[in-house]
C-alpha cells in the first residue's frame, strides 16, 4: 500500500516473468462424461488430485506435439526455439506445461507458451501466449549496456543495486523490440522499489519498468487463543519456522525467523510482533491448505514452496516484494497488519506472480486485476479457516481498521467505499487498488449471486438481469485459480473473462460456465472474440 487508505500486495513481475495472450487450441476445452466434472477424481476435501508419472509424461508429449501444430497461431519465427520449463498441476490434477521462447538466442519477454492439458496427459485443451507479432528484428544493439544501465538508474531517487543488462526481445506489445532488461533495487519518492527496467536497445527509449514492490500453538491477536502453528525445533530450541511448508517463515525486519526455548508464541497483544509472527503463520498456513485442498495448487509458487514473513514494518502498510511479504501496522499502532484477509492478500500476489506465465505487465487495468487478486485470496482463506473470530466476509482489512474507518474495500459493493462497481473505458486510467472494484464484484457475484440472503449483503448488478444466482464460494475460487493457470501478459478483464469461462468449461458444467459469463456481463465486461462456448 503506498497511501494511508490503501492496502497493498500485487503480485510481482519477476526478471524472467513470462508474456501471453489466449489463443484456443485446435482441441479445444471439454465437458467431463455426463457434464458431472471431474470431481470423483479428487481427494475427500475437493481438488488436489495429482496425475499419477504416466499421466505427466503423456501430457509434456501432447503439449511437444501442440506447440508444433500451432507454431502459426504462435507466431513462430523459423529462429525461435522452446525450452520446456516446468509442469504445473491445477485443480482436479489439469496440468499445464511451460515453454521459454527465445530468438536468435536470446530471452523473449512476452513469448512464453503454456499448453493445458486434461488429467490423463492425453488431450490439450488450450494453448496460450501473449505475443502478438512474428519477430524479425535485428539482433545487434546500438545503445550500450552501460548506457541502458544510467537509464534505469535514473528510474529510481536512491539506488542501492542494480543487476548488469541482460539483452532481450520485448514482445508484450505489438511492436517487439530489441531490449536491454536491467533490474534495479531502492526507493522512489516514498517507496521501496524492486524494479525492472527495459531500455530500447536501438534508441534508449524506456519500454516498459515494472515494480515488484506493490501495495500490500501460539497466543493470537486475530484468531482466537490458544492456536495450533507448525514451527520447528526441539529440546528447548524453537524457531517460527515452518518446516512442512518450504519456505515459510516468520520474523522480525531482519529477515530471520523468531526463535526462543520454548515452542508457546506471543502474549495475544495487538501490539507484540510475535503475536503478529502467529497470526501472519496461522494465516499463511491456512491459505496453503486452501490452496491444496480446495484448489488443488501445491504451494503458493505452484510447485511446493512458499516464502517468507516479517513483521514490525515501521508503515502503516502490508506489501509483497516479490520474495517475502512485510506487514506494518494499523494507522493508530495498536494493531498489527496481520488479519487473516491481509495476510492472505500478500500471499495472494505471490500466487498471482507464480501462476500463468508470471505477473501481469504494466498499467493500471493489470495492476487493478492484481489488487483484486489479493481480495479474492483473502475471502477465500477466510471461507476455508471459518474461524470465528475472523468471520467469513467479503471485506477487506476489517479487523485491522487500518485509518479507523473499517473495511477499506467492499467486494459485495465497491462503492460503498468510492471504488467502481462496473468495467468501463477508464478503468485503465483508474488508481490500481480502486480499479480492483470491479473483478472483486464479479467474484461476489459469481460466489453468491445478487441477493444470497443468509445475513450476507446484496450485491448491485451494472447491466444484465437484475438476479443472478451464485455457485459458492469454493467453486468460484477454482475457476478463479483456473483463469490464473492461462494468464497472459498483459492481463486485461477480457482476458480474464475468456479464461475463466475456458476454466469453468474444464472444471464444471454448463451451468458453471453460464454464470461466470453472467456475472462477467453483470460488470460490463462482454463478450470477447474467441470465447468458448457451452455446451
Amino acid at each position: 500500500m503506498r497511501s494511508k487508505t490503501r492496502l497493498g500486495g500485487v503480485a510481482v513481475l519477476a526478471a524472467a516473468a513470462l508474456a501471453t495472450s489466449a489463443l484456443t487450441s485446435a482441441t479445444g476445452a471439454y465437458a467431463q462424461p455426463n457434464g458431472t466434472g471431474p470431481s470423483a477424481t479428487a481427494n475427500s476435501d475437493g481438488a488436489y488430485a495429482p496425475p499419477d508419472a504416466q499421466s505427466s509424461e503423456r501430457a509434456i508429449a501432447t503439449a511437444d506435439r501442440a506447440l508444433v501444430a500451432q507454431s502459426q497461431a504462435l507466431h513462430k519465427a523459423p529462429e525461435d526455439s522452446f525450452v520446456r520449463e516446468k509442469t504445473v498441476v491445477g485443480t482436479f490434477g489439469l496440468q499445464y506445461v511451460h515453454y521459454k521462447r527465445s530468438y536468435r538466442g536470446l530471452p523473449v519477454y512476452g513469448g512464453d507458451v503454456i499448453v493445458a492439458t486434461d488429467r490423463t496427459g492425453e488431450q490439450a485443451r488450450d494453448v496460450v501466449s501473449g505475443q502478438q507479432a512474428t519477430l524479425n528484428l535485428d539482433t545487434t544493439p546500438v545503445v550500450s549496456a552501460d548506457a541502458a544501465a544510467a537509464t534505469a538508474r535514473g528510474q529510481l531517487t536512491t539506488v542501492a543495486t542494480a543487476s548488469a543488462p541482460v539483452l532481450v526481445v520485448h514482445a508484450a506489445t505489438e511492436t517487439p523490440a530489441l531490449a536491454w532488461e536491467v533490474g534495479v533495487t531502492g526507493r522512489s519518492d516514498n517507496a521501496e522499489s524492486v524494479l525492472h527496467v527495459y531500455v530500447d536497445a536501438r534508441t534508449g527509449a524506456v519500454i516498459d519498468k515494472v515494480d515488484e514492490v506493490k501495495e500490500g500453538t501460539g497466543n493470537s491477536y486475530y484468531n482466537g487463543n490458544p492456536v495450533t502453528i507448525q514451527t520447528s525445533g526441539s529440546g528447548g530450541s524453537y524457531s517460527m519456522t515452518d518446516g512442512t511448508r518450504p519456505g515459510l517463515k516468520c520474523g522480525g525486519q531482519s529477515g530471520s525467523a523468531y526463535t526462543k526455548s520454548s515452542d508457546s508464541w506471543g502474549n495475544g497483544s495487538g501490539t507484540n510482533l510475535e503475536t503478529a509472527c502467529v497470526d501472519a503463520l496461522y494465516a499463511a498456513q491456512k491459505e496453503w491448505d486452501l490452496l491444496r485442498n480446495w484448489l488443488g495448487r501445491n504451494g503458493f509458487n505452484g510447485s511446493g514452496g512458499a516464502f517468507p514473513a516479517r513483521v514490525g514494518l515501521n508503515q502503516v502498510n502490508a506489501f509483497w516484494n516479490g520474495s517475502y511479504t512485510n506487514f506494518g501496522h494499523n494507522q493508530s499502532n495498536s494493531r498489527q497488519a496481520t488479519p487473516i484477509d491481509v495476510v492472505a492478500h500478500e500471499y495472494g500476489h505471490a500466487i498471482f506472480q507464480f501462476s500463468g506465465s508470471g505477473g501481469s505487465g504494466s498499467g493500471n487495468e493489470a495492476g487493478g486485476l492484481n489488487e483484486s487478486t489479493g481480495d479474492i485470496f483473502g475471502a477465500l482463506t477466510e471461507a476455508y479457516a471459518n474461524n470465528a473470530y475472523d468471520p467469513p466476509d467479503y471485506t477487506v482489512g476489517e479487523e485491522v481498521d487500518l485509518v479507523g474507518s473499517g473495511p477499506i474495500r467492499y467486494m459485495y459493493k465497491p462503492s460503498t467505499n468510492g471504488d467502481p462497481n462496473c468495467y468501463s473505458s477508464s478503468i485503465p486510467s483508474t488508481e490500481v487498488h480502486k480499479a480492483a472494484g470491479p473483478q472483486n464484484h464479479w467474484f461476489y457475484l459469481l460466489a453468491e449471486g445478487t441477493n444470497p440472503g443468509g445475513g450476507k449483503p446484496a450485491s448491485p448488478v451494472c447491466s444484465g438481469p437484475s438476479s443472478l444466482t451464485g455457485i459458492g464460494v469454493q467453486k468460484a475460487g477454482r475457476i478463479f485459480q483456473g483463469g490464473l493457470n492461462l494468464k497472459t501478459i498483459p492481463w486485461t478483464h477480457g482476458k480474464a473473462r475468456v479464461a475463466t469461462l475456458k476454466a469453468a468449461k474444464s472444471l464444471y458444467t454448463c451451468a458453471e460456465f453460464n454464470a461466470v459469463k453472467a456475472a462477467w456481463s453483470a460488470i460490463n465486461v462482454g463478450a470477447q472474440s474467441g470465447e468458448p462456448t457451452c455446451p
